[in-house]
């Protein structure tokens, strides 16, 4: 493990020192950029001579947390200036004697007469470091156009996203919020890429926020527009893999002093298909020894959403929004699945061909409000929302297998089946936070949520039998689940030193969450309930080195609690060789989790890297279980205890000024304690995986901007086996067109089509081998517009994603 790691990160800590061994500097002004309410991003902030005012002396952007600094300034007088569309610009007269001057708070006025006639000089950085983690611009990324948030997700720093659509972080699934609430859109495929305008990883939560979240926590923020007047974008897309694919988009918004309206619509319709091919070998059964399965997928795909906001600020200190989401999605899956079944010596046992016409049908609707209260001192804070997600689900399939003998000639007659499965569900959340301070140098944030799920599914199979539909009992099933988890939190923020760059900083927080819920088959044949109160700290110290250089450790405790898929006691046999279900006796899975980071910044470069440590008991895992009929039986199961402990690095440069990339990787060993299973000898006891990221950046020529980005996930270890690497590389190029406000572009996806996942199993009653290949190389062509000026890059940037 140490040699490994040592291989993996000597190169890069090579390379950045010989980067930057030369390039340190000290900071000479520093301060913080507001609007009087809140911190302002991307502000330009340009120091020039008084003596030659014609020349840019330094220069400087601000971060997320609206701070900058400029390094390493002559002593003279100088002119300060502060500038960002849609704001009076700011000038300060500085003299500079050679020492810090911490500017304190610097405050921009509102301009509604310059948004039409102020060019934007800056872009919007690529990443923006937090205190929890950081936040990606979807703007900045041009290489995922045309799809979903699936394929945003792909472009970003230490996320992993395998080739069926699962995402993980750190090698566990993150919880992910939308709008930075829990939503009923559960499938990333449902949100358009076009309509994200930022994506927020918090690797390391604090008590804030649901402890439901192992590896961390991604929020996908939607696009809204908060600069004053009319402003409104349009854009379209096309393009094709395998079949044809188009999208569109349309925004909309106003703005006054006391009103912002916007309305936002998009659109994504395409073909898709798929390739699945798997082996299995049942080592202690003659019969069905041997089985070989091959699938082919043809897909079309419809994605509507539809967004309104409406905010009202009577005045400074009081504001109201509400919010309406409405998202239809449409799936046509026409899929042929054929079956060898050979005995132990080869010889032919059974053969079939099943062919099945899938379609769904999802709609999701979602209402928010909410109210935030400001005070005269602006540490003082009180924030409540109310949310409600609503979602239907309906799938109808029509089944048709076919037997054959080992000549290929049919039969009898063609088994015929029909199923439905049918899905609601509501999802509601209330959520209080007030933050106040308690000293000059402490404040305390504390709140409530409560979160209320309702779940039911009715899953229905019927065979043909004497020309009628007759259901299935044993392989028909209705499910229903309510939860309630009733939160509250305290925590408290604190710094050593000076205000304007404190040496230490530090949290101590505590969050207590009661959770029940229930769950019924039909009848209440499988019944069971779950009630349980559980505490969950946190804690960080900061030690600030220098303004640009930090040292983190902290702690959480978090909990993984079992969804309803996983607690659903019904056993799907729709694939009679490969079944699945659920496991209404499992418990949540507690996991404690230390971590240690080191950030620094340069003018040209930053690295940030964090060594992280799990230690999970009733781990939740899937387990495959070979039965006494030769069919593999899938279910999750408390394995027993797993620890992981891995590095996860970031590494920004701009060596030149028409490139800039990012580079990230993580590394994590993984061993696990599977005293819980019968056969605990069948589970995997000690895995490496590492995956990497490196986005890179060219701007050519004057309004081009070129994207290349590749990805390389290795094989990363399961219970039973592992599943195979996987590895791709997007491309994007975007033009501007005439004053800027038109922009085409044109993506490749997947260029060298390597994209495909799969896994690999071996236990001591049998062995399998999977892999699923979609037509992920695909070639967009995409088009956008603004009419005024006032979106820029928000609305232009990345109005279509990928796949």
């Amino acid at each position: 493990m140490k040699k490994m790691i040592q291989k993996i990160y000597l190169p890069i800590l090579l390379f950045i020192i010989s980067h930057v061994s030369f390039g340190q500097k000290n900071p000479s002004l520093q301060g913080t950029v507001t609007d009087g309410k809140a911190p302002i991003e991307f502000v330009d902030v340009i120091l020039k001579n008084v003596a030659d005012s014609t020349k840019t002396a330094n220069y400087a952007v601000t971060d997320v947390s609206g701070n900058f600094s400029l390094e390493n300034i002559t002593p003279g007088d100088y002119m300060l200036q502060f500038k960002l569309i849609g704001f009076k610009t700011n000038t300060k007269k500085i003299k500079y004697t050679g020492t810090l001057i911490p500017l304190g708070t610097i405050t921009l006025q509102e301009d509604a007469n310059q948004l039409n006639t102020v060019v934007v000089n800056s872009q919007k950085k690529q990443i923006q470091k937090t205190n929890e983690g950081f936040v990606f611009n979807a703007s900045s990324n041009i290489s995922q156009t045309g799809g979903t948030a699936t394929d945003m997700l792909k472009s970003i720093p230490t996320v992993a996203v395998d080739a069926e659509g699962g995402i993980t972080l750190r090698g566990k699934s993150p919880m992910i919020l939308i709008n930075g609430k829990n939503s009923a859109i559960t499938n990333m495929d449902q949100i358009a890429a076009s309509s994200i305008e930022s994506i927020e990883v918090i690797t390391s939560p604090t008590a804030k926020y649901d402890a439901n979240a192992e590896s961390g926590i991604i929020n996908i923020k939607l696009k809204k527009n908060n600069l004053s007047g009319t402003n409104g974008a349009v854009a379209l897309g096309a393009g094709f893999g395998a079949k044809g694919r188009i999208n569109s988009s349309v925004l909309f918004n106003h703005k006054t002093e006391k009103w912002n309206f916007g309305l936002g619509y998009d659109n994504r319709f395409a073909g898709r298909t798929k390739k699945i091919n798997a082996d299995r070998t049942n080592y202690f059964i003659d019969d069905e020894h041997y089985i070989h399965q091959n699938r082919n997928d043809e897909r079309t795909e419809g994605l509507q959403n539809l967004k309104l906001n409406i905010d009202f600020s009577p005045n400074e200190k009081n504001s109201f929004s509400f919010e309406a989401l409405g998202n239809i999605e449409t799936q046509d899956n026409d899929e042929t699945l054929y079956t060898q079944v050979n005995t132990s010596s080869n010889a032919f046992f059974s053969n079939n061909r099943r062919h099945s016409l899938e379609l769904e049908r999802s709609k999701v609707g979602e209402l928010a409000f909410t109210y935030d209260r400001k005070f005269d001192d602006d540490r003082k804070n009180l924030n409540t929302s109310i949310t409600s997600s609503f979602g239907k689900h309906r799938e109808n399939t029509d089944i048709d297998t076919y037997n054959y003998d080992e000549y290929q000639q049919q039969i009898g007659d063609a088994q015929l089946q029909r199923t439905h499965n049918y899905e609601n569900q509501n999802i509601s959340n209330a959520i209080v936070n007030y933050t106040f301070p308690v000293s000059e140098k402490s404040i305390i944030e504390t709140g409530y949520k409560g979160t209320f799920r309702f779940f039911n599914s009715d899953f229905e199979s019927a065979d043909m039998i004497n020309g009628e539909y007759v259901v299935n009992p044993l392989a028909s099933n209705t499910f229903k689940f309510n939860e309630q988890i009733n939160a509250v939190y305290g925590l408290m923020n604190s710094y050593i030193g000076d205000s304007e760059n404190p040496k230490w900083k530090y949290n101590l927080g505590l969050r207590a969450e009661n959770v029940s819920n229930t769950g019924a088959t039909q009848n209440n044949s499988d019944r069971f309930s779950n009630d349980y109160l559980k505490f969950f700290p946190s804690a960080s110290l900061q030690l600030n080195l220098k303004s640009d250089e930090f040292i983190k450790l902290g702690y959480s405790k978090r909990i993984n609690r079992p969804d309803l898929d996983d607690l659903n006691p019904f056993i799907d046999i729709t694939d009679a060789l490969n079944p699945h279900g659920g496991n209404p006796y499992l418990k949540p899975e507690i996991i404690h989790i230390a971590e240690m980071s080191y950030n620094k910044n340069w003018k040209n470069y930053s690295f940030s890297t964090n060594a992280f440590y799990r230690n999970a008991t009733d781990a939740i895992r899937q387990y495959a279980q070979l039965l006494d009929n030769g069919v593999v039986l899938l279910q999750p199961q408390n394995i027993g205890s797993t620890v992981t402990y891995g590095l996860e690095t970031i590494f920004t440069l701009k060596p030149v000024g028409f490139y800039d990339a990012n580079i990230s990787l993580t590394a994590f060993q993984q061993n696990i304690n599977a005293d819980n299973l019968p056969q605990a000898q069948d589970v995997v006891s000690s895995a490496f995986s590492w995956y990497g990221k490196v986005i890179n950046n060219f701007v050519p020529w004057k309004g081009g901007k070129l994207q290349i980005i590749g990805n390389y996930n290795s094989a990363v270890a399961t219970p039973q086996g592992k599943r195979i690497p996987i590895y791709n590389v997007d491309m994007g190029f975007q033009q501007k067109l005439g004053k800027g406000n038109a922009r085409l572009g044109l993506v490749v996806t997947d260029m060298f089509n390597t994209l495909e996942s799969g896994y690999k199993n071996n236990t001591l009653l049998f062995s399998n081998h999977r892999t699923n290949k979609s037509d992920t190389r695909a070639l967009m062509v995409t088009f956008a517009y603004t009419f005024r000026s006032d979106f820029k890059e928000k609305l232009l940037e990345n109005q279509f994603s990928t796949e």
